[in-house]
């Protein structure tokens, strides 16, 4: 089985599913309320656990009561949290999500916990493959870089200025279109892969600049794209980890992207395997 550590943010996402998303000074009412798990790391962490992968997961979490619900889902789903703290003087993370009736999101994070998460907490080493976004301080994400034995994967969002020796180091970097304009040619400085997904028409990889691989997703019916993208890289690390050549890899993680995008909620909406293999199948 392929195993994968991700260091990364845990947030529990307040959803309002509005009529539409508010303008600068607007007030949309009309909406419903919804509480699930989130946070990019422990998205992609269930993610790639749905889809077969042993996942261990290194964050850290408020001494409250929304630490519990933050990681429901996690633990219900067997990744390993031995490594996830709790921090008695921040609460846990919380995401601030409006969506409207096409899944188009508007999202505001109160980092919390996350943000008082130090190099200290990270393993000496970290063994097998290692995921890693940037929502947690940027020390910690290059500390954990710098300890990694094995393949890296960084999901470069929410963009921001980072060292040149994690853009080298990582094997892969997953970006959106702000991001890579954000990045530009710095994303293919090194030799490593470099996914762009393009939302509804799919992704596609570089390596050195050049094209290698492009997939679109299968047509469905969107309803929420929280947690979509990270549905994306814990597929695409999965594919690329059990040797997927680059083609087939992502066109599985285009299709987990897309099924999570036909559920409400981050966490709730990950595809298991089984899913994404049925939804390829029938395309």
């Amino acid at each position: 089985m392929t195993r994968i550590t991700v260091v990364g943010s845990i947030n529990l996402d307040l959803v309002a599913s509005a009529p539409h998303l508010p303008r600068a000074g607007e007030t949309v009412t009309g909406a419903t309320l919804a509480r699930h798990p989130g946070g990019k790391g422990a998205n992609q962490a269930l993610a790639a656990r749905r889809l077969g992968a042993e996942v261990a997961l290194v964050g850290r979490v408020g001494d409250d009561a929304m630490a519990d619900e933050a990681t429901a889902l996690l633990e219900a789903g067997g990744v390993d949290l031995s490594e996830v703290e709790n921090d008695a003087e921040a609460p846990t993370g919380v995401a601030l999500i409006a969506v409207d009736p096409s899944g188009e999101n508007q999202i505001v994070v109160a980092a919390g916990a996350n943000h008082r998460m130090t190099a200290a907490q990270l393993p000496a080493r970290i063994e097998g493959a290692l995921i890693l976004q940037l929502e947690l301080p940027l020390e910690v994400c290059e500390a954990a870089v710098g300890r990694a034995t094995d393949f890296v994967c960084v999901n470069l969002a929410p963009a921001q200025p980072v060292s040149d020796q994690l853009l080298r180091r990582a094997d892969l970097i997953v970006v959106n279109e702000t991001e890579a304009a954000f990045y530009g040619d710095l994303l293919h400085h090194g030799g490593g892969r470099v996914v762009t997904t393009l939302g509804a028409n799919g992704a596609v990889m570089h390596q050195r600049g050049g094209e290698i691989a492009r997939a679109a997703p299968p047509k469905v019916t969107a309803v929420d794209a929280t947690g979509a993208g990270d549905a994306f890289v814990g597929a695409i690390c999965v594919a690329l980890l059990e040797g997927m050549e680059p083609q087939a890899a992502l066109a599985f993680a285009c299709a987990a992207g897309a099924l999570a995008a036909t559920r409400p909620g981050a966490q709730p909406s990950l595809p298991t395997r089984a899913e994404v293999e049925a939804i390829i199948t029938a395309s």
